[in-house]
């Protein structure tokens, strides 16, 4: 009855698969012109499809760009941010969501106040910041402002309030504390919060490209975001490089949520923060 409930086609697939189809479309005009020649490119009117699998985009940007640097660092900054925002946001939503101290409920508030807050505001109090800690022009001064989002924190409470309560007393009563509850009970129980946000959090990293112009200089320190703006400002001719780095850049952030996309959705659902 699941799988024949599952391969029933209802109204809903008329309108969501023309709409799946324009947003793949763009993705797929993208893989197609970077396995395209130069020549091929700048064709008009433009060529649909290819007439042979060119590979000199990539390597001219693998080979002779920056780009293997560019790309360690994006993945080195997302990393540290992944792994930061699941242990700190844990660790805040749940004292959030069990832990009841003076002031929780006004602190809670200015956290969420903060989400409104545009990036515009802040960048300049953040840039002052970390040219005091000497971070300008580094990896760290990318990192540190990531550490931990108050949307980590308010999705691990939200999380968090929708486990019962009974195993936590239960493991209380034979004597564990607090952070050996977190993490050998509640924890392994929100696989769901900590794929949502280590996707949303990998993804907002991995994109950044207003704050990595402002903190980062030199070349050597650049983001794949960062490098990727420059290369096409350099390299403006050479489209099949262009598009060969624009697939670089994005097929790490799609395998990313296919693969936490079952997780994801749960998440989303079991929190309360459906729309």
């Amino acid at each position: 009855m699941t799988a024949r409930r599952a391969g029933r086609v209802s109204a809903w697939h008329l309108v969501l698969a023309p709409l799946a189809l324009c947003f793949a479309l763009p993705f797929m005009w993208l893989l197609l012109s970077s396995v395209m020649s130069d020549a091929e490119i700048n064709r008009f009117p433009p060529a649909l499809w290819p007439k042979g699998v060119d590979l000199g985009g990539y390597r001219y940007v693998l080979g002779n760009a920056m780009f293997p640097r560019w790309f360690a660092n994006s993945l080195i900054v997302a990393s540290v941010a992944v792994v930061s925002n699941l242990l700190l946001g844990s660790l805040g939503g749940y004292a959030f969501a069990r832990m009841r101290f003076a002031g929780s409920r006004l602190l809670l508030g200015l956290m969420l106040a903060t989400m409104v807050v545009p990036f515009q505001l802040t960048m300049i109090p953040t840039f002052l910041v970390m040219k005091w800690f000497g971070l300008i022009d580094s990896l760290g001064a990318l990192i540190l402002p990531s550490l931990v989002t108050p949307f980590a924190v308010f999705l691990f409470r939200q999380f968090f309030l929708a486990l019962p309560r009974e195993m936590e007393e239960a493991a209380w009563i034979d004597g564990c504390s607090r952070l050996r509850v977190l993490f050998s009970i509640v924890m392994p129980l929100a696989r769901p919060a900590l794929a949502t946000v280590a996707v949303l959090t990998f993804l907002s990293t991995w994109n950044d490209l207003s704050w990595p112009l402002i903190a980062i200089d030199h070349d050597t320190n650049y983001t794949l975001q960062l490098g990727l703006t420059t290369f096409q400002g350099q390299h403006h001719t050479k489209w099949s490089a262009v598009m060969a780095g624009n697939v670089v850049t994005v097929v790490p952030v799609l395998v990313a949520f296919l693969l936490a996309q079952k997780t994801f959705i749960q998440s989303l659902t079991s929190s309360g923060l459906k729309g």
